[in-house]
């Protein structure tokens, strides 16, 4: 009877792999041996869910509208990292302060900066070659990103490597219908119209990938930077020239020296605002990457003239 009951009550846990360490009962997948996985940004911890999803304990560090650029960490970060045994960040500066304590305090866990996985774009920034960090703004980026966190949580869980795998190429699916639809969205805007004005340069994959031209941005790859009135004043003269219907504001800046930009510009800010740096709040429709990446060109499409499918 005994034997029968404790065969149920495995049952019950789902069928998970388990085996005895020390006298101590563990399962696969269960929440006494998931590994700890961490994740810096909003976007990063986005990636490792689809793939990692219940067979992973997973703290993302930065919550939903914050500027990793900018982030000062708090001490509950110290303590989720200094417990991970794998850590994603994104790299090439995207978030210093965070990079910073990876560095002091993650020391028992294997550290993966999936941005310098891609060839960056470099940019002169105070005139010193810089990459831009936001490759997320290529999908096909992004499914480069997905084979190395699928590659990395099988290396850290080898008994869950078919759960991980099948994960990241139904996900990968997805991204490349996305990739495939925003290419038919741009598309459809005016050819003069395709000019993209941000608040901060965050959109150079993005432009460069789906056939746009970034026509300048009010500072450069990092929001730490503050304009200038000489560049907000060029910015004005640039806009006038390329005679765009519409600029962008950022979700995760402050939105008033854009609005004021395109005012002595004569052009509107778009309504919707684009996510750049980071997902949406709950309820804001860029909850995921992939709410996120729509949400952004249908706001670029309509503000552009073009018509979005």
């Amino acid at each position: 009877m005994k034997s029968n009951a404790f065969m149920l009550w495995l049952r019950r846990l789902g069928g998970r792999c388990c085996w005895v360490v020390g006298g101590i009962l563990v399962f696969s997948g269960s929440a006494w041996a998931r590994p700890r996985v961490v994740a810096t940004t909003t976007l990063i911890a986005d990636w490792v869910e689809q793939v990692g999803q219940d067979r992973i304990q997973l703290t993302s560090l930065l919550q939903p509208g914050v500027d990793p650029h900018v982030y000062e960490p708090v001490p509950a970060d110290g303590v989720a990292l200094e417990q991970a045994e794998l850590v994603f960040y994104n790299g090439y500066n995207l978030e210093p302060g965070l990079i910073r304590l990876i560095n002091a305090t993650a020391q028992q866990a294997r550290r993966i900066p999936l941005a310098e996985k891609i060839d960056p774009i470099v940019t002169a920034e105070n005139g010193i070659p810089t990459p831009d960090p936001h490759v997320w703004g290529n999908v096909e980026n992004v499914i480069t990103m997905v084979e190395q966190i699928r590659q990395e949580l099988t290396q850290l869980a080898p008994t869950e490597a078919a759960f991980f795998q099948a994960n990241a190429a139904a996900y990968q699916a997805e991204l490349e219908a996305l990739h495939t639809w925003i290419i038919q969205q741009i598309q459809t805007i005016p050819p003069p119209n395709r000019v993209l004005v941000t608040t901060h340069d965050a959109f150079a994959y993005y432009t460069q990938t789906y056939g746009l031209t970034m026509g300048g941005s009010l500072i450069g790859i990092s929001t730490e930077e503050q304009p200038s009135a000489q560049t907000v004043a060029q910015l004005v003269r640039e806009i006038r020239a390329l005679q765009v219907p519409a600029i962008f504001a950022e979700t995760t800046i402050n939105p008033a020296l854009i609005q004021t930009v395109a005012a002595e510009a004569g052009v509107q800010v778009a309504e919707q605002e684009l996510y750049s740096d980071s997902l949406g709040e709950p309820g804001s429709g860029a909850e995921t990457y992939l709410e996120m990446m729509r949400l952004n060109t249908l706001t670029i499409v309509n503000a552009l003239g073009g018509s979005p499918n």
